[in-house]
């Protein structure tokens, strides 16, 4: 659509961080760098609002992410943030490679085997050490753990909506 602003999930204020009024951030995107580039981010409200804020800055800090507001200088003045989503404009997002995707842009895909069997819709995305798992959730709300490998995952067309998969043997079987 054009002329609209699209605001995109990228994660949840999950604490405090010090004294500082800095804010401890779960991230919805594998990347740190999604958050150490932004100008500004938005909270959303109890009620359903957002209020915008200006970043001073952000850093990785183990599995978490950083957060310092402008002109917030103490933890009385943050503290109500806490347990809030956090959006940003999808224009201040870094640019991906071509086989890269954001998560906002792979949950809800269709998946479908390489045969045409449809698998379900991608609703929920698991980090593991090593690759991640996208959870799959099918008819009679059977969940299937499909791994996000270059051999398993086929094709992706966030335009069309779907994901294609070549499922490893004996994963479907119960």
């Amino acid at each position: 659509m054009s002329g609209s602003i699209e605001t995109i999930l990228i994660g949840k204020v999950s604490a405090t961080h010090g004294v500082r009024g800095q804010l401890r951030i779960t991230s919805f995107s594998g990347e740190p760098d999604s958050f150490t580039a932004l100008r500004s981010v938005m909270i959303k409200k109890p009620g359903g609002g957002m209020e915008s804020f200006a970043v001073a800055g952000a850093k990785a800090h183990g599995k978490k992410i950083i957060l310092s507001l402008k002109d917030f200088t103490n933890i009385n003045d943050v503290m109500h943030l806490v347990g809030r989503e956090v959006y940003v404009l999808r224009e201040q997002l870094p640019a991906l490679a071509d086989d890269e995707y954001y998560w906002c842009d792979l949950v809800g895909l269709q998946v479908t085997t390489e045969d045409g069997e449809i698998l379900g819709e991608l609703v929920d995305i698991i980090v593991t050490g090593s690759n991640d798992v996208y959870v799959v959730q099918g008819g009679g709300n059977r969940e299937i753990l499909v791994p996000a490998l270059d051999d398993v995952v086929l094709e992706v067309d966030p335009a069309a909506g779907r994901m294609t998969v070549r499922l490893p043997e004996g994963l479907l079987d119960l």
